[in-house]
């Protein structure tokens, strides 16, 4: 073989490669394209179809894995997701992950239930086991911290006269995750009315507006297509929040009425009904070194300090996980890794 034919030879080669490796490439690219968000709600992924004849709401699932395509029925003894009567009837819950159920709760924190955070403040550790953790007045401390996610809860409270600690209450949750940040809060009011909505929400410091009629829900696309729901569980003061692939939480707003003020004596000022939340979180792949005040009950070889037995077992832990802001991922004991947009807040 000469040397031309030899050359000519070896350019018709690349040519063809080229076009092997273009040809993939373009495979590839509409593969991705038509790929799923890898955090993709899959709990609220869904389409609502035509109810039965008997009133029970059917669902197609359209998140990824095993229940895409699969169709769910409520069962009749919840037959719609959001009962108009909440506070008597259970509502339906869709779970279109790889569970692929429905099954009927209450649509409301079950504050004795795992991973709960009620009253002043009580707590139910991912051990099962119930504590108290008081905090302080005015303080921000860290809920949950781990690589992907940081939960801060900010404390408001009173300290009546003759008491040596402050009674102390969740006012508000920050959720911090990827660059993004949602708050949950409760706003001040100084006379409690059911049918007030006293739940603020904020996606990166902007406030928004949940919508009380049709799906009655709010949705957003974070960073790495991480999607965030937030539904309304009640009229007014009840929502479930979801962040993809990392938790879920049931909150509700409720403040000090007078009966509870007298029996515990807690000497509330006439103008502030100490609105606060009551939230029961369920987390999704949190590592094992996983920290904070109800985040370390989570840890696998964890072991609880507290008395148990006592009408108040008290954890401490204030140094470890007080932060400076409600919306800062620093502490002593805290490992959240993800990179919080300061200036958005």
């Amino acid at each position: 073989m000469d040397g031309r034919r030899y050359s000519f030879l070896l350019v018709a080669l690349a040519l063809v490669f080229i076009s092997m490796g273009a040809s993939l490439a373009q495979g590839q690219g509409k593969a991705g394209n038509n790929k799923k968000a890898p955090y993709d709600a899959a709990s609220t992924h869904y389409e609502v179809l035509k109810p039965s004849k008997k009133g029970q709401e059917k669902f197609l699932c359209l998140a990824r894995g095993a229940c895409n395509g699969k169709h769910l029925t409520c069962p009749s003894q919840c037959p719609e997701r959001k009962p108009k009567k909440n506070k008597k009837n259970k509502g339906c819950f869709v779970d279109c992950s790889s569970k692929c159920e429905v099954t009927c709760k209450w649509r409301k924190p079950h504050c004795n239930g795992y991973g709960s955070l009620c009253y002043d403040p009580r707590f139910v550790g991912g051990d099962g086991i119930m504590f108290y953790f008081h905090g302080a007045k005015g303080g921000n401390f860290a809920i949950v911290s781990d690589d992907n996610l940081q939960i801060n809860a900010h404390f408001i409270g009173t300290r009546p006269q003759g008491r040596t600690r402050d009674y102390t209450w969740v006012q508000a949750l920050a959720v911090m995750f990827d660059r993004h940040t949602l708050v949950l809060a409760a706003k001040r009011v100084s006379q409690w009315d059911d049918s007030f909505d006293a739940l603020i929400v904020r996606w990166d410091g902007e406030e928004v507006n949940v919508p009380t009629d049709g799906e009655a829900e709010w949705r957003a696309m974070g960073s790495d297509e991480r999607e965030v729901v937030i539904e309304r569980t009640d009229k007014a003061n009840g929502v479930k929040v979801t962040v993809a692939g990392l938790v879920e939480l049931n909150v509700k707003v409720r403040a000090i009425g007078e009966e509870e003020n007298k029996v515990h004596n807690y000497q509330l000022p006439a103008n502030d009904a100490f609105a606060h939340l009551e939230t029961q979180f369920k987390f999704t792949n949190l590592t094992d070194l996983v920290e904070g005040v109800l985040g370390k009950t989570y840890q696998p070889d964890y072991i609880s300090p507290v008395k148990r037995g006592v009408p108040m077992p008290m954890m401490g832990g204030e140094d470890k996980y007080q932060t400076p802001s409600l919306y800062s991922p620093l502490c002593k004991a805290c490992k959240f890794k993800g990179q919080v947009d300061f200036a958005s807040i």
